[in-house]
This record gives C-alpha cells, structure tokens and sequence, in this order.
C-alpha cells in the first residue's frame, strides 16, 4: 500500500487498513528515507531541505506514534528505525540527511525509554554503505555539490560493491525476532558490531549505554583538563 510517511492522514490510514488486515501487528520497520538536497546550506533550495527533514524524522516519528497505542494494548512491540552514517558523524553538504538521521536515532532512543514499561522494544540500525539509489545520487551530484572526499569514497564503494543489503536484513531480522527481548534503545551497526552474540550479553547490554549517541568528554580522550 502506498503512502506518503511525512503526512499524518496517509499514516493514519496506512495503519488503519493495516490493522483491520491484520489484527495484531508486533513490528514495525522504519526504513523510507531521502538524501534530500546536496550542497552548502546557504545555497540549497530551503523548501527540498524542510521536505528530507519531513521524511527521514517525521515520517519515522508518525508510523511509531500510530503504532504505539497498540502496542502497548498488547504489551509487545518491536520498533526498528533504519539510521545511517549521517547519526554519528558530520556529513558537510549533505545536511538534512545528517541532522534528520542524528535527530532520529535520539528520538528512538527516548522513545526506548517511555516505552520500557510496555514491553516495546525500539532500536535503530546503521546498515553500513549499501549501494542503492542514494548511491548514484551523490555520483550525479558530483564533487561539486557533495564535497571531494564523500564523491571519491561514493566512487571507490560503486566499484568495490559496498555492504550486501542482506546484512541489513539480518539485523532487521534479529531485533524483530524474540531473541532480542529487551533490547531497547539502541544503535546498532550491521557490519562492525557483533549483534549475533548480544542475546549471551543481554543482562549487560540492558544496564549500559553502550551503542548510544553520547557526549564525548575530554576524559575520554585521555586529556585531564576539563574535568
């Protein structure tokens, strides 16, 4: 069924058809997600910006909030948010998808918190570089509106095949399965974290802000200065 994510009235049907279809629904994966415009933010058109902003962070936010009513009627629920780079490090030129990434992942994990008590589990995922349309996107933005250094490794990830969308999948896969009960509010890389062991460390993992968007200190750094 389509439907556009960033407009409240097309989610509220979207989840209305859904849940007379199926009348219980236990997962919900968040994975419509736009690069928005590419160059400097004094120079990009405002009204692509706000609309990248509308789906990526919006659009996650609404298809949750539809959900979490039953959800929590239920007591159970799995809430999975497709990330991305652009949530933990700077992605100059390509703005809305970094702040709406960054503004996503932090919202998932607050909702991880409010919802703690109703058995809803809320994570998101970093899939890793995947060669998809956003791909050829930077390539025919080039250089010049992408900066040098983001088009040359968008060049080297085209030729060398980039991350397999299955890993992704997999990952998807484990944090909608039981095995990951009580997992929650977390940010998980496909590729680099070894999510496959996480349910022999479940009993750490759930005291810990380990895969957590935080605050970097001086401390942490090995500078003594700050403290």
């Amino acid at each position: 069924m389509c439907a556009d994510v960033s407009k409240r009235e097309e989610v509220t049907r979207l989840v209305t058809t859904t849940l007379t279809t199926f009348p219980q629904i236990q997962i919900l994966v968040n994975n419509a997600g736009v690069y928005g415009p590419k160059g400097a933010i004094d120079e990009i058109d405002w009204d692509a910006w706000m609309q990248a902003v509308e789906i990526n962070l919006f659009g996650s936010i609404l298809t949750a909030r539809a959900l979490l009513p039953h959800f929590r009627a239920h007591h159970y629920g799995k809430i999975i948010q497709l990330s991305g780079g652009g949530a933990t490090s700077p992605l100059p030129f390509i703005s809305a998808y970094a702040a709406s990434k960054a503004g996503i992942v932090r919202f998932m994990e607050t909702l991880s918190e409010e919802m703690k008590s109703d058995g809803v589990d809320v994570n998101s995922i970093a899939p890793g570089a995947l060669n998809t349309r956003l791909l050829d996107e930077v390539l025919d933005a080039g250089p010049e509106k992408v900066g040098k250094s983001f088009y040359e490794r968008a060049l080297k990830q085209k030729a060398e095949g980039g991350v397999p969308l299955e890993r992704g999948a997999e990952l998807a896969v484990f944090l909608a399965s039981a095995a990951s009960d009580g997992l929650t509010g977390k940010l998980i890389s496909a590729v680099w974290d070894p999510w496959e062991q996480f349910p022999e460390h479940m009993v750490e993992l759930q005291k810990t802000d380990i895969y957590t968007l935080r605050r970097i200190l001086p401390k942490d750094r090995g500078q003594t200065w700050g403290e």
